[in-house]
């Protein structure tokens, strides 16, 4: 088990940059999650530390060992893609055994590979069987099997759930944890899906057009994002946003009925600001400042969608199973302390 460490790593296809000088340590043993909007990046730099990508600039180091320009082979990674990329023809014994085949490994040494791998991730009852007799969830338990098989440094995961539905997603989400909290290797993630990146992750690394915007634990992004970008991000519903005015020893927020809330120290003294404030940290309340859009109720939990008097649209989710009808009014409360304030034309946090 290793880390990997990248310093100053850089990308580039012709004149266009891509990745722009990532830093980043993953230690020994971690589950690191790179998340992100689609084009932000995160494939790609995975892709530079498989030696799938060649890297223009910077370094790539797996434990003690300079890998940026070793070939993929020589790094000691095993990556699962987004497609299972079985071989239809042959068993599940034999797809998850046919790296080792290749590299000419005694037939006793692939079968105990094979064995432990199968154990781990409770395939022993379909070993025999070809790839189109199993489930979606099925298969990438074994496309994670013939990972495991070559014994890798580091694990590279490429959006493996994306190709399967939302049950078989949540089961798989377990799986892997599981298997990280037995063998203990060193993982990267790859997901656009925040709540895969925080069921997952033991770090997170939000990425945005090829540069690093966070780093951190799952909850200490959710609690104390740097800027808006990560606080809109990361939280599912996404955060609420509020163009807001600060001005006469507080900040006025008109999206959330006109309600004036104490400033950070860092706020302008009078000017724009953002205000946030994630949907779980509101509640219904007696009103006329909100209209009710749409409500959906899921049993244990709802979701408001409402609309306010400038026009502002909040999302607001609740406990119960109460639900105002479409149309009517209603009034919002929040705890002062729960909200976050951004710089208006930057996004940076203001504390």
């Amino acid at each position: 088990m290793t880390g990997v460490t990248l310093s100053n790593v850089i990308k580039k296809y012709g004149e266009t940059q891509v990745i722009h000088g990532i830093d980043l340590e993953i230690e020994d043993g971690e589950f690191c999650v790179f998340v992100g909007p689609s084009g932000c990046g995160k494939s790609t730099l995975l892709r530079m530390v498989a030696g799938l990508e060649e890297t223009t600039g910077g370094t790539i180091e797996i434990g003690p060992r300079d890998v940026t320009h070793m070939d993929p082979a020589e790094r000691g990674v095993a990556m699962v893609f987004q497609t299972y990329a079985l071989y239809p023809h042959m068993t599940v014994a034999e797809n998850m055994g046919f790296g080792l085949k290749m590299n000419r490994h005694p037939k006793d040494e692939i079968a105990a590979k094979v064995a432990e791998a199968s154990r781990v991730l409770k395939l022993d009852d379909y070993l025999t069987r070809k790839p189109k007799a199993l489930s979606g969830g099925q298969r990438q338990r074994v496309a994670i099997g013939r990972a495991i098989v070559r014994g890798p440094d580091v694990f590279l995961f490429d959006e493996p759930l994306s190709n399967l539905d939302a049950e078989l997603r949540v089961e798989m989400r377990v799986e892997i944890a599981r298997l990280h909290n037995e063998i203990g290797a060193t993982m990267i993630y790859v997901t656009h899906d925040q709540v895969e990146a925080m069921t997952l992750a033991d770090k997170i690394v939000v990425l945005r057009a090829g540069r690093i915007e966070q780093v951190g634990r799952p909850l200490d992004l959710y609690n104390d994002p740097d800027n808006q970008f990560v606080a809109g991000f990361i939280g599912s519903p996404a955060m609420n946003f509020f163009p807001a005015v600060a001005g006469g020893g507080g900040v006025q927020v008109p999206g959330l009925g006109d309600m004036t809330l104490p400033p950070p120290l860092s706020a302008p003294a009078t000017g724009p600001v953002t205000v946030g404030v994630r949907p779980q940290q509101l509640r219904l309340a007696e009103g006329d400042t909100h209209k009710v859009d749409i409500s959906e109720q899921l049993g244990g939990v709802a979701y408001h969608y409402l609309i306010a008097g400038d026009g502002s649209r909040v999302t607001v989710e609740a406990h119960d199973q109460s639900a105002p009808k479409s149309g009517a009014m209603v009034g919002l409360t929040v705890d002062p302390e729960n909200a976050l304030f951004f710089d208006a034309e930057t996004g940076a946090r203001l504390r």
